[in-house]
């Protein structure tokens, strides 16, 4: 790749943990308090139709590193890895000339825990082995996490858990790298990424974000349970999976819940306030790029669902800011995105020279003129998200084109919403003659350059390759543990080869025995 010969911005990437854009003041809430990621949006570009590409863990960050849907890299599900041959944005900014640090989750499976990166400055939160692996040849959907609506039944408070062990740590070793970087003799550009994992479930807020929000206030979802009937397959067989069946969930439960997600927002949002407060300092912010982005959302009990794996829009619908006060005036960008645009907007906007060669032609596109208010001549406005991990069956992708999201689960019914006139995706136009142009264009779109057949193939022979490893490497003697170690006891203080949902509840502090 060639080169500008110009000083190449720095880039300061940071990211939450599911978080949904709906969940946001800056997308429009109005109880949610995040001062500081609206300072951030004040001073930047706020993309108001912002989709992750696979709407869970590991997938999602796979594919916004590499630019290529997450199928594409065999990144099926949160214990499967992608080959480390695959080019990261890491790797191509190293050609560059730029220094590349990772603080943080990012929920690398297998023996590459770097992928392009310079260095890691903490332990992941999760495990890297292939403990997480799906498994399609069940008859009924499952959930290797352990992840049920026991989550929402022992939502609230604490004065420490596991997660705020690991973002206190993160913010530490990312504020401490951002004064290293600062005062280094070699003025090298750097790409630093700060991931948190809040507000991730469990729903656990720390007592002093919970305290900010007032019980009475917190409001309810905007669409309550839906009946069997009106459910679609890939809604049902998630229920399934969290044995959804077995609790019954009351609003004094649900709007707990929301009280305790919205102060793990708060926490976040704390935290983005003294990162930047790190970079003013170091005047760091004058030459920095700052993306504030989610990996996936959550469901927050809209529509009676909870966690994420989902393509409504709680659940798909993600924050994307960037912050360059020097180069972008403030606006609102109303274009359909995605988490694949990353790696070419990051480019762009770091140097490359135009007509770069990539490795992998990307399946994203940059960003840099909606940045700069212009729009393409050639822009399709158009996303595609995937999802093929624990949960369901079969594989399920959706197209956002404009006005329209369509979502196609293979072998079962599809569905259409108008989101403009159907905002809360209610009612299905699917199958009607007067969508039937739109429905057929849509379609097309999910399939090109997509075999739903083939992708089962693929998935069930690598699920059962992974299955069997985990199997005969778990538990007793040797177990494979890939997990990137920045201190000794890393592997003690955190998920491992074990249930992560289980592993969560047991480091809350005061412990609160599981109800239901």
């Amino acid at each position: 790749m060639k080169s500008r010969n110009q000083k190449r911005p720095n880039i300061l990437l940071v990211m939450a943990d599911q978080i949904a854009a709906p969940a946001l003041p800056v997308y429009g809430h109005r109880v949610v308090k995040t001062p500081h990621l609206e300072s951030l949006a004040s001073s930047g570009v706020v993309f108001d139709a912002a989709y992750c590409n696979f709407p869970v863990c590991a997938p999602s960050r796979f594919s916004m590193l590499t630019g290529l849907y997450a199928t594409r890299i065999g990144a099926y599900d949160n214990a499967a890895e992608f080959s480390a041959s695959w080019v990261t944005l890491p790797h191509y900014l190293r050609a560059l000339g730029y220094h590349t640090s990772l603080c943080g989750k990012m929920h690398f499976i297998g023996p590459d825990q770097l992928h392009g990166y310079h260095e890691r400055l903490t332990t992941d939160i999760i495990g890297s082995d292939f403990a997480l692996t799906a498994n399609w040849s069940e008859t009924v959907p499952s959930s290797p996490a352990g992840a049920t609506l026991k989550t929402v039944l022992d939502a609230g408070h604490c004065i420490r858990s596991l997660q705020i062990d690991y973002d206190d740590e993160v913010e530490h070793c990312a504020i401490q790298k951002i004064y290293d970087l600062a005062r280094a003799q070699e003025q090298q550009p750097f790409f630093l990424t700060v991931s948190f994992t809040h507000p991730h479930a469990p729903f656990t807020s720390p007592l002093e974000h919970w305290q900010r929000y007032r019980d009475e206030d917190i409001d309810m979802p905007a669409v309550g349970p839906l009946a069997e009937a009106q459910q679609d397959m890939q809604t049902r067989w998630l229920g399934q999976a969290k044995h959804s069946d077995k609790y019954v969930i009351t609003d004094d439960l649900v709007r707990n819940a929301r009280h305790a997600y919205y102060g793990m927002i708060s926490y976040i949002d704390d935290k983005v306030g003294r990162i930047m407060e790190a970079m003013r300092r170091t005047e760091l912010d004058r030459e920095t790029v700052v993306i504030f982005l989610g990996d996936h959302g959550e469901m927050m009990g809209e529509r009676g669902m909870w966690f994420k794996s989902t393509f409504y829009e709680w659940s798909c619908r993600v924050p994307m800011i960037v912050s360059a006060p020097e180069r972008f005036s403030p606006r609102r960008c109303t274009q359909i995105v995605s988490l694949v645009d990353l790696l070419p907007t990051v480019l762009d906007l770091a140097g490359a020279a135009k007509g770069q060669e990539y490795v992998d032609e990307p399946d994203g596109k940059s960003l840099v003129p909606l940045l700069e208010g212009k729009v393409p001549k050639d822009w399709d406005d158009v996303v595609l998200s995937e999802y093929t991990a624990d949960g369901v069956l079969a594989p399920c992708r959706m197209a956002r084109q404009g006005l329209y999201k369509y979502i196609y689960v293979h072998g079962h019914g599809n569905q259409l919403y108008h989101m403009g006139e159907d905002p809360h995706e209610l009612r299905n136009l699917s199958g009607q003659l007067s969508m039937a142009e739109v429905e057929q264009n849509l379609h097309a779109l999910i399939l090109k350059d997509w075999d739903p057949e083939q992708v089962t193939v693929d998935i069930l022979r690598s699920q059962r390759r992974r299955l069997f490893i985990q199997k005969v490497t778990a538990g007793a003697g040797m177990p494979v543990n890939w997990s990137f170690r920045a201190r000794f006891d890393d592997d003690s203080r955190y998920v491992r080869s074990a249930k992560a949902s289980d592993i969560k509840a047991r480091k809350r502090f005061p412990y609160v025995t599981p109800q239901g």
